[in-house]
C-alpha cells in the first residue's frame, strides 16, 4: 500500500485522554468547592449532558468572540452535568469552580498522551508524512498541545469551533486537507469515533481508520 502524502488525526481520545476519566477530575475540584459527588455519577450525567449539546461551530461568532463562545458552551454542558446530578445548588460559587475547571483542562495537567502516539508520529514524520490535527476540540487545544510536547509534530490544526463546521461533516476534511494541498485519496483521517471520525473520513473521499481506546482485554 501506498503511504499517505497527509494523515489527519483526532486529538481527545485518539491522541491524548483524560487521566482517570471526566467525572474523576470534576469531583475532585467540586471537592475544593466543598461538594461532594462521586465521579461515576458525573461520568454519567456528563456523557448526557455532552451528547445533548450541539456541535461547538459557532456559525456567526467573529474569530475574536470564539473563545468567549467557547467557554460559555462549555459552561451550558458543565451546569447541566452538576444539575442533572442533584448538586449544582449546593456551589456558592459556581462560576468560579466552571473558571477553574476550564482552565485547568487548558493545560496539561489533567491529560495523558498515550503510549502508541509518539512512536507513530515519530515515524510517519521519518517518512516524511505530513501531520495534522483534526477536531472538534476547542481553541484550549493550542495550549494543551504544547504543554503534552506534541505541537512540533503537526503542520496543521483544524477545530471545528474556527472552521464554523464539525465532523463528520465532509467540509470540515476538505478544509483540512486545503492546508495541506492534498486530494482526499492521498490521505488518511485516524479517530476514536465510528460516526464522527472513520465514517466521516469515507464519506469525504479520505482512508479512515478507527482506533478503539476503550477495547478491553
Amino acid at each position: 500500500m501506498e503511504p499517505p502524502k497527509v494523515i489527519l488525526l483526532d486529538a481527545v481520545g485518539t491522541l491524548f485522554g483524560v487521566k482517570g476519566s471526566v467525572g474523576e477530575v470534576y469531583s475532585q475540584l467540586a471537592k475544593e468547592f466543598d461538594v461532594e459527588v462521586s465521579p461515576e455519577i458525573l461520568n454519567q450525567t456528563f456523557l448526557e449532558s455532552f451528547k445533548a449539546s450541539p456541535p461547538p461551530i459557532f456559525p456567526n461568532a467573529e474569530l475574536q468572540d470564539i473563545p468567549q463562545q467557547e467557554f460559555d458552551w462549555w459552561q451550558k454542558i458543565v451546569l447541566n452535568t452538576f444539575a442533572n446530578a442533584g448538586v449544582l445548588e449546593k456551589f456558592a460559587d459556581f462560576p468560579g469552580f466552571f473558571s477553574e475547571l476550564y482552565i485547568h483542562f487548558g493545560t496539561g495537567e489533567p491529560w495523558f498522551v498515550y503510549p502508541d502516539v509518539l512512536p507513530c508520529l515519530t515515524d510517519w514524520r521519518k517518512q516524511n508524512i505530513e501531520l495534522g490535527i483534526l477536531s472538534n476540540f476547542d481553541s484550549r487545544i493550542f495550549s494543551v498541545l504544547q504543554s503534552l510536547e506534541l505541537s512540533s509534530y503537526f503542520s496543521s490544526v483544524t477545530i471545528s469551533t474556527q472552521a464554523h463546521v464539525a465532523k463528520p461533516d465532509p467540509q470540515i476534511f476538505a478544509m483540512a486537507l486545503a492546508k495541506h494541498n492534498c486530494p482526499p485519496e492521498a490521505a488518511w483521517h485516524i479517530g476514536d469515533s465510528l460516526v464522527e471520525d472513520y465514517q466521516g473520513a469515507k464519506a469525504a473521499g479520505l482512508r479512515g481508520i478507527w482506533i478503539n481506546r476503550e477495547k478491553t482485554s
